[in-house]
């Protein structure tokens, strides 16, 4: 009976051990599948460019051009987001619409990071109007765009 016992004593100090490494592991993979940042989805048929505007340290910053393929999602920024407000622009790259608001911000043809959103023309670029969207200071967010973007103003 006392050799028993001390096996008992094995097993019982071998689950102390490696019980809590089990549990930190675990953690550790959980704590990685769980991603704060911000993204666009495109529930569409067609490819979408989107551009996104945030405020830093240095100003305002607009950034774009990010393909979005049909049906699918893209991050614009990787990791925890620090503001409040984010500004987004997308358009149908098949010229069939796009998703805009009326807070105006500068972009430019190709793939583009902007600091400041004042003489948009004057420095080069186009302005054009952003939506906002008030995350509520949370970490991540998700926009989703849908078949229903805003029809492009007529060329008159």
């Amino acid at each position: 009976m006392f050799r028993k016992l001390p096996q008992a004593y094995a097993s019982i100090t071998r689950f102390a051990v490696f019980f809590p490494l089990t549990l930190g592991a675990l953690m550790l993979v959980s704590a990685g599948e769980a991603k704060a940042d911000f993204r666009v989805c495109n529930g569409t048929q067609s490819l979408v460019g989107g551009a996104i505007g945030y405020r830093t340290a240095e100003g305002w910053v607009t950034e774009g051009w990010w393909q979005i393929p049909a049906n699918s999602c893209a991050t614009l920024i990787e990791g925890q987001l620090g503001s409040r407000y984010y500004y987004l622009y997308a358009e149908d790259a098949g010229g069939g619409g796009r998703w805009a608001g009326d807070i105006n911000m500068c972009v430019a043809d190709n793939e583009f990071r902007i600091v400041g959103v004042e003489d948009c023309f004057a420095r080069g670029f186009q302005r054009v109007g952003f939506k906002e969207y008030d995350t509520g200071r949370q970490g991540s967010w998700m926009v989703q765009l849908s078949d229903a973007p805003e029809a492009p103003e007529s060329q008159n």
